[in-house]
């Protein structure tokens, strides 16, 4: 084992991240939106005022300040997204800056993998303006008999059919447009390197469809507002290949909140299976059954990387 778990505690120094006008724009045709969403992918659309989706804080300084570099060497190969969360202070201006500080939270010992968890908060004009907790699952880095971490059931959806349902499809070359918002790791553009990780072929970044699913969220719980969007969690169950149709089901669990599942199905038709769980999100309630833009289904009832 070559990371070293005594490193809890250590903090990056801050440094400043910038982002554009841009730099929103593209997030946004990463993560699969476009015409019907002309708010997040333009801004000269007549009487269209440009938002950023609430989940682009995940690519914000991408690769800078992290205290990942604290924590000794592994394998990139064999490291993929646990789990990813976003708390939003206030909405995410179109362009600005904001000082990124980083801290190793947790390092938990999965016998045959590590478990890292990292804090990042930004701070803009004096004030928090985002924080982000994720998790980084390094198989073959584990057996030292360190402490397992949390474990168990959390954020169970109910046992009867979603409130809400939206599909978005993929592209088969949505990593290759993603990737431009940071996050160059072959593992999802090249065979070889994808080949090295276990992958019969590239996966789609962890992010990206973590993206996807926010942005169906958005559009199905806050009417497209991303000042009523403040939380959201969730942990990579399933790799998403580059082609697959994303479902988004939602719960609606009390005032405010909801919990969520996002299951990915084949191009080829093959079965359907859970790629992100424990989903939870935390907004500003909207009016029950008001239906998103910019999906391919819709459906209300009453009743582990990438």
């Amino acid at each position: 084992m070559a990371i070293n778990p005594d490193a809890v505690g250590s903090k990056s120094e801050p440094v400043e991240a910038s982002w554009t006008s841009k730099d929103a724009l593209l997030y946004a045709v990463g993560i699969g939106a476009g015409h019907e969403d002309l708010a997040f992918t333009t801004e000269n659309s007549d009487d269209v005022e440009q938002l950023v989706y609430p989940t682009f804080p995940v690519v914000v300084g991408w690769g800078r300040g992290s205290a990942m570099g604290k924590i000794g060497k592994f394998n990139p190969a064999m490291l993929v997204h646990g789990q990813q969360a976003v708390t939003l202070h206030r909405p995410i201006p179109v362009a600005g800056t904001a000082t990124l500080t980083s801290e190793i939270t947790g390092i938990y010992d999965k016998g045959s993998a590590a478990v890292v968890v990292s804090e990042t908060t930004a701070v803009m004009d004096g004030e928090p303006l985002y924080t982000n907790v994720g998790s980084s699952f390094m198989r073959g880095e584990g057996g030292w008999g360190g402490d397992r971490g949390p474990s168990g059931p959390k954020n169970v959806p109910p046992e009867r059919t979603a409130d809400h349902e939206v599909t978005y499809v993929t592209n088969r070359d949505q990593a290759f447009v993603y990737r431009l918002s940071g996050d160059r790791n072959p593992l999802h553009t090249d065979p070889t390197f994808a080949a090295m990780g276990g992958f019969d072929t590239p996966i789609l970044h962890g992010l990206c469809s973590y993206g996807f699913t926010g942005r169906g969220l958005l559009s199905a719980l806050c009417g497209d507002d991303p000042t009523r969007f403040h939380h959201v969690e969730g942990r990579f169950a399933s790799p998403v290949i580059p082609g697959d149709s994303l479902t988004v089901r939602m719960w609606l669990t009390g005032d405010g909140e909801a919990l969520f599942t996002t299951s990915a199905t084949p191009a080829d038709g093959g079965d359907e299976r859970v790629v992100i769980d424990q989903g939870l999100l935390r907004h500003s309630s909207l009016r029950f059954g008001v239906r998103p833009r910019n999906v391919t289904s819709y459906a209300m009832g009453s009743d582990p990387e990438t």
